[in-house]
């Protein structure tokens, strides 16, 4: 029996981002992009942030911009575990949101890594009253 689709499921790391068919799949390694189609071997790869591609049941085709990470097809099985994925209609509405999502996650990393330092001149400030 010939299989048409793919069981497609992205996870992050606090919840199922997506969990579908998917009848083709484009996506971006170190080495460039590669594709996957329901009878193509089982393969890992490791990913880079960009475009992530799938074709649904309808033939449609779905653009998810996503961070670093891993895909893993198995059978008719593919995985993919990133730590950010955002979903749009078109590339358009894509760069929109990957702009917004992604400049929030950069001022939370900013905040965090001043607070970090914070600490530590703090704790080597301490260090040196000991002293």
């Amino acid at each position: 029996m010939k299989q048409n689709s793919m069981n497609l499921k992205i996870l992050l790391p606090t919840e199922v981002f997506l969990e579908t068919k998917a009848s083709k799949i484009v996506a971006e390694a170190g080495d460039g992009f590669f594709g996957l189609l329901p009878r193509h071997v089982d393969f890992i790869s490791a990913l880079v942030p960009g475009i992530f591609t799938y074709w649904d049941k309808d033939d449609n085709e779905i653009f998810i911009a996503i961070d670093n990470g891993l895909l893993v097809k198995y059978g008719q099985n593919v995985l993919v575990s990133t730590r950010n994925a955002v979903c749009g209609k078109d590339l358009d509405e894509l760069e929109h949101l990957i702009d917004e999502t992604f400049n929030v996650i950069d001022e939370q990393d900013r905040s965090a890594r001043s607070a970090v330092s914070r600490m530590e001149a703090d704790f080597i400030r301490r260090l040196v009253e000991i002293r």
